[in-house]
């Protein structure tokens, strides 16, 4: 059991970065059509488009990326709590 959690936070951790990783490429000139963009969207999307219901946007700034890992952090406090 406890390698089952300790494997899905790993998970978990790889997502936010991800997500983060997705976050940052936005403010640079890369378009939508580069290979690295594309996988980091077919990875993080299945999160963020639930959120995207629920967060508003503040003007240009799309604030669900950092509602996701904040949620997902949330999600692995819940897992260390139950491995410990």
């Amino acid at each position: 059991m406890r390698l089952l959690i300790y494997d899905v936070s790993i998970l978990v951790t790889l997502l936010q970065l991800a997500i983060f990783l997705r976050a940052i490429l936005t403010w640079l000139p890369i378009g939508p059509d580069n290979p690295l963009v594309r996988i980091l969207n077919q990875i993080t999307e299945p999160v963020l488009a639930p959120l995207r219901k629920i967060v508003p946007r503040m003007g240009m700034v799309d604030l669900t990326p950092m509602a996701a890992i904040f949620v997902l952090f949330i999600v692995q406090q819940g897992l260390a709590q139950l491995g410990a």
